[in-house]
C-alpha cells in the first residue's frame, strides 16, 4: 500500500512580510554597508541621501510611502530634506525617528528594540 507524502505547498507556513525600513541622510558611499547590515538582521532597507535636487525629491516621497519605519539623520542632511521627510511621514502616518548620527550597528539595534514585543524585551 503506497502512502503519499504531503506536497511542499501543504508544509509551507505563512511567512511574515519583512519589515521595510527607510533611512534618509548619509553618504552615498555608506549605503551598501547599511543595506547589507539590514539584510543580515532580517529587514529590508531603503536609503536616500537626503539631496532634494530635481527628481530626488520625488524619490524621497516615494520612499516614505513604501516603508513601515523611517529614520531621518539630521547631522548630514539638508534642512529642507529633514523638514520635508518629517512632514510627509506625519501626513502618511509613517512612524519616524530623528537621529543626529547613525551607523549600521545603531540602526539595527534601534529597529530591533522598536519591533520586539515588550514581553520579549522584559525577559
Amino acid at each position: 500500500m503506497a502512502t503519499s507524502s504531503p506536497s511542499p505547498r501543504a508544509l509551507s507556513l505563512p511567512t511574515r512580510p519583512r519589515l521595510r525600513v527607510g533611512l534618509i541622510g548619509g553618504l552615498h558611499r555608506s549605503e551598501g554597508l547599511f543595506v547589507r547590515a539590514a539584510a543580515a538582521a532580517g529587514f529590508d532597507l531603503e536609503f536616500h541621501a537626503g539631496d532634494m535636487v530635481g527628481r530626488r525629491a520625488q524619490g524621497l516621497t516615494s520612499l516614505i510611502q513604501r516603508v513601515d519605519l523611517l529614520f531621518i539623520v539630521t547631522d548630514v542632511n539638508s534642512h529642507n530634506a529633514v523638514i520635508t521627510a518629517r512632514r510627509l511621514a506625519s501626513e502618511q502616518g509613517t512612524r519616524h525617528i530623528l537621529l543626529r548620527r547613525c551607523n549600521p550597528a545603531k540602526l539595527i539595534q534601534l529597529v530591533q528594540s522598536m519591533t520586539t514585543p515588550a514581553t520579549a524585551r522584559a525577559a
